[in-house]
C-alpha cells in the first residue's frame, strides 16, 4: 500500500497565516518563524497536493479561489486541532492553560480593570489573552478559532455560539445639567434632540443598542456619528458639542470624572443591553466558560 502523504498542521498555519495578513512577512512574524520558512512551506504544501494556492508578484499576494476554499478548511482543521487540546484542560483543573478572550470596547476599559485581579487571585492557572475589537471582527474571531471566547453586548447575532447572560446594563443620557435636567429622574427617549445627539460610528453595537432602546427612526439619520470612543465623545460633549448615551458600567467606572456632565437614566421600552460571554456551541471547554460566566456575574 502507497504511502499517503498528508498536509502537516505546520503548512496549514502558513496559509491561513498569510490569507490574513495578505503579506509574507507579516504572516512570518505571526508565526514566528522566518519569511523564507513560511514561504517554503507553503510550496511544499503546493507541491503536496499538486495546485497553486498562492499567486505571487512583487507587489501582491493573491489567493487562487481553489486556494481560498482550502484555506477555509485549513482554519476548521487548525480548529479541530486546538480543541483536542482543550479537552485535555478540560479534564484537568477548571480555569486552568491559555484562554484567549475578545472584548468590545465598550466593555474592556470599564470591566476589565475589576474583573481580571479576581481572575488573578482565583484561578492563578489561567493565562488569559486579551483582544479588544468590535462585536463584528469579535465574533469573526470567535468563528475563525482566533478567540475562545467573548464578552460583548446583546442583542446581536453572532452566529453558532451559546451566550451566557452576566448582567444587564441601563443606558443612560449624558450631557449639560441646562441641556439634559438636574437630578435623578429619567429622560424620556422622546425628550432627545436628535441634532444634539453624538454616537459612536457603524461597527460599535452600542449605537445599536442605543437606537434601539429610543425607537425613534429619525434618530439614526440626524445623530452624529463619531469614529472614536466613549471617552472622546465625553470630552466633545463636555465641550458643548452635544449630548451622548452612555452604558451604566461606564458611569460606575468613573467616565464623567473631572467633567461638568450628569448623567440620567434612558426611559424607554428597552433602555438596557444585556453584557454576555458568548462560546462556539459544543466547544469541549463549556464548563471552563460557565464557570468563567459566573466568576464575571460575580465581581459584577
Amino acid at each position: 500500500m502507497a504511502a499517503t502523504y498528508l498536509p502537516t498542521l505546520k503548512q496549514l498555519q502558513y496559509l491561513v497565516a498569510l490569507q490574513d495578513s495578505g503579506h509574507f512577512g507579516r504572516a512570518a512574524d505571526a508565526c514566528f518563524v522566518t519569511q523564507s520558512t513560511l514561504s517554503a512551506g507553503i510550496r511544499e504544501l503546493e507541491t503536496l497536493i499538486g495546485v497553486v494556492l498562492v499567486e505571487r508578484t512583487r507587489r501582491v499576494v493573491r489567493f487562487t479561489p481553489l486556494g481560498d476554499r482550502i484555506a477555509e478548511k485549513a482554519r476548521r482543521v487548525l480548529r479541530e486541532a486546538e480543541e483536542l487540546g482543550d479537552m485535555a484542560r478540560a479534564a484537568g483543573r477548571p480555569l486552568s492553560g491559555d484562554m484567549r478572550m475578545s472584548v468590545i470596547p465598550t466593555i474592556a476599559p470599564f470591566m476589565l480593570p475589576r474583573i481580571l485581579p479576581r481572575l488573578r487571585r482565583d484561578y492563578p492557572e489561567l493565562r488569559l489573552f486579551l483582544r479588544e475589537e468590535a462585536s463584528g471582527p469579535a465574533c469573526e474571531s470567535l468563528s475563525q478559532g482566533r478567540a475562545d471566547c467573548v464578552l460583548l453586548a446583546l442583542p446581536y447575532a453572532c452566529g453558532e455560539v451559546t451566550a451566557q447572560v452576566l448582567f444587564e446594563d441601563r443606558l443612560f443620557l449624558a450631557g449639560p445639567e441646562a441641556e439634559i435636567g438636574a437630578g435623578g429622574a429619567s429622560v424620556s427617549a422622546d425628550a432627545i434632540d436628535e441634532t444634539r445627539l453624538l454616537l459612536l460610528e457603524d461597527g460599535h453595537c452600542l449605537k445599536d443598542h442605543a437606537l434601539a432602546a429610543c425607537n425613534r427612526p429619525e434618530l439614526r439619520a440626524e445623530a452624529t456619528m463619531l469614529g472614536t470612543s466613549l471617552h472622546t465623545i465625553v470630552q466633545m460633549v463636555d465641550n458643548g458639542l452635544g449630548v451622548t448615551m452612555l452604558p451604566e458600567m461606564a458611569l460606575n467606572a468613573g467616565i464623567l470624572d473631572h467633567t461638568h456632565l450628569v448623567a440620567r437614566p434612558l426611559s424607554a421600552a428597552n433602555p438596557s443591553r444585556k453584557i454576555a460571554l458568548v462560546w462556539r456551541r459544543a466547544s469541549p471547554r463549556e464548563k471552563d466558560f460557565q464557570l468563567l460566566a459566573d466568576a464575571l456575574t460575580e465581581v459584577h
